[in-house]
């Protein structure tokens, strides 16, 4: 059996924002709903995804690159050195993307560090309306020492 490790989310969440270009003006939309929610947390977001909802809810976004130059990747970064608590991702389910691999990654990458993913709207308002969206949360972290100290 594993080990566990934890680590300790505060109060003010680290959230990354994405969407593909169909799904954009939900997440706006869903975004503006839940203004006051999201004031309390750091949002972090990729490219147009990010100054669209800089305008929209007139508020700083730490923006990356966009999705199929990197931004992906680059919150599959984030999210493995810790630097993201929660990951809303509104997808196209309907049209393949140039960048699948890469949203994959991104996904599994969420699914590794054991963090709160939504990729529809009703996901989004299930863990914003969670009360662990606004205290301190014990996160529960595989340890994978045995994985790194495999013989290759």
């Amino acid at each position: 059996m594993s080990k566990r490790a934890f680590r300790l989310l505060q109060p003010r969440k680290r959230i990354a924002l994405v969407a593909h270009d169909n799904k954009k003006a939900d997440l706006i939309d869903w975004a503006d709903y839940n203004r006051a929610h999201l004031s309390r947390h750091e949002l972090i977001a990729t490219g147009t995804t990010g100054k669209q909802l800089e305008d929209k809810l007139d508020r700083p976004i730490k923006k990356l690159l966009s999705g199929p130059l990197g931004g992906d990747q680059q919150i599959g970064a984030m999210i493995a050195e810790g630097a993201v608590d929660v990951l809303i991702f509104f997808w196209d389910p309907m049209q393949a993307q140039p960048h699948d691999p890469d949203i994959k990654a991104l996904l599994r990458l969420a699914v590794t560090w054991n963090i709160p993913i939504a990729c529809d709207r009703a996901t989004a308002d299930f863990i914003f309306t969670s009360s662990l969206m606004h205290e301190e949360y014990e996160q529960q972290l595989t340890d994978y020492s045995n994985y790194l100290k495999r013989k290759v």
